[in-house]
């Protein structure tokens, strides 16, 4: 068996009923997400068995290697992916591992993005953040749902933490990329692949994104920031 198993649901399928609906949560899980951990074990085990800097130890950090027990930590993996391939963004363990490891990560988060009774407006910390960043609770959300709906084909909309900038930033990223690729923290995110929404609301994916709001685990991003500083 593989090092990474699929997460359990925080709650029942039907749980965020009426605005997502139980059939499709259960193929997001059981199929889709149930396929990004499989693929992104089998490939976790090539580069293992392989001779690529990945699995070389600290003595070899100044080679460009990496602990191979920190590659065990899913976080430091999707960081540190592209110094591990310089250059090499049509490597087939590269496509793999940016794909299923962020497919694996980006659903392990939205799952817990979200619960029954969520919605409403952030408290505390977050809040301030996000006044800060985009003026207010109601010019964040507008400019989160306006910019993710009209991301081409496949993708993300993410409310991260840029730690260059100590700030909450919004960030679109496409496929399954994750933003932990490119030195963000991510916080609350979107998917609007279409596997995510099209039996309940068809190619209506504003409609989609709206329904969204009224689950949101406000309590959960919360968290996410406070670990983040």
């Amino acid at each position: 068996m593989g090092k990474y198993t699929l997460p359990e649901m925080p709650y029942a399928y039907d749980a965020l009923e009426p605005h997502i609906d139980a059939r499709t949560m259960e193929i997001h899980h059981t199929k889709h997400h149930q396929k990004y951990t499989d693929t992104f074990n089998a490939t976790l085990a090539k580069v293992q068995e392989s001779d690529h800097p990945l699995k070389m130890n600290k003595a070899n950090a100044e080679k460009g290697g990496y602990d191979e027990v920190e590659l065990q930590s899913l976080d430091y993996l999707l960081q540190h992916l592209g110094q591990a391939y310089p250059n090499d963004d049509d490597n087939p363990e590269y496509r793999a591992l940016n794909f299923n490891g962020g497919g694996y990560d980006n659903h392990k988060l939205f799952w817990n993005n979200m619960k029954p009774n969520g919605g409403g407006e952030p408290g505390g910390a977050l809040a301030d953040a996000i006044n800060s960043s985009f003026g207010s609770f109601a010019d964040f959300k507008e400019q989160f749902s306006s910019k993710t709906a009209p991301i081409q084909g496949s993708g993300w909309g993410w409310l991260v933490y840029n730690p260059s900038s100590s700030k909450v930033e919004y960030k679109a990223m496409p496929n399954q990329t994750s933003p932990r690729t490119v030195g963000l923290v991510p916080l609350l995110g979107l998917d609007v692949w279409e596997h995510a929404y099209y039996l309940k609301y068809q190619n209506k994916r504003p409609d989609y994104i709206a329904a969204w709001w009224n689950v949101v685990n406000w309590e959960e991003v919360d968290n996410r920031l406070s670990k983040a500083k």
